[in-house]
């Protein structure tokens, strides 16, 4: 119970063709400290959703993916207020296409994130150039890739490191030896960035 104290939450998004319940495992040690919110993509994407269209990889439909970040943005903040949150410790997660809509919805609300995990994303081009972007200097984020990432090359992450980096947030930015994955060490790092930025705000 946090006896009406508000608490500090995470959102997961995940990949092409999956569902809410696959990032589950990755947060299991904050659920008695914080609201777990699990989002399932929009759109039926065998074996599981979607979370947006895409005309070839690292190219969303735009218009499909403008309605899914108003969306989700609006799901956080409507969440924020329903559910009590801490909207200092508002943290996102996601793999693949959740990564992508982490990376973006981190680069349109700015200030309302404090920490962001990105696994294995990009940030579209449109976004980058066409986007608003909010100030981020108390953002922080968490980037990582496989090295050999055939699915969505490593250059994509390094594009997005440098993105959040002139917008001012404070970047990790991290490569495994792996393909289009998470590693046991890439998994160990994100767990040690949202703990540490934890700590002050739990003790």
């Amino acid at each position: 119970m946090n006896n009406g104290k508000s608490r500090p939450a995470i959102f997961l998004f995940h990949g092409l063709g999956s569902n809410e319940d696959d990032l589950l495992q990755l947060v299991e040690e904050f659920k008695d400290q914080c609201h777990i919110f699990s989002l399932r993509g929009p759109i039926t994407h065998p074996p599981g959703y979607a979370f947006y269209t895409f005309e070839e990889e690292g190219k969303p439909t735009r218009e499909v993916f403008d309605k899914v970040i108003v969306f989700t943005q609006s799901f956080i903040m409507e969440a924020i207020k329903t559910f009590n949150l801490d909207n200092e410790k508002i943290y996102l997660i996601g793999f693949n296409q959740g990564a992508v809509v982490a990376e973006t919805l981190s680069l349109v609300m700015g200030q309302m994130i404090r920490g962001t995990v990105a696994l294995s994303g990009f940030l579209p081009d449109f976004v980058i150039d066409e986007y608003k972007k909010m100030p981020m200097d108390r953002l922080k984020i968490f980037i990582s890739h496989g090295e050999y990432d055939y699915v969505y090359p490593i250059q994509w992450g390094q594009k997005s490191q440098k993105v959040f980096t002139d917008y001012g947030a404070t970047v990790t930015y991290k490569t495994y030896p792996d393909g289009h994955g998470v590693t046991q060490d890439n998994l160990r790092d994100l767990v040690n960035f949202i703990a540490e930025d934890l700590i002050d705000k739990i003790n």
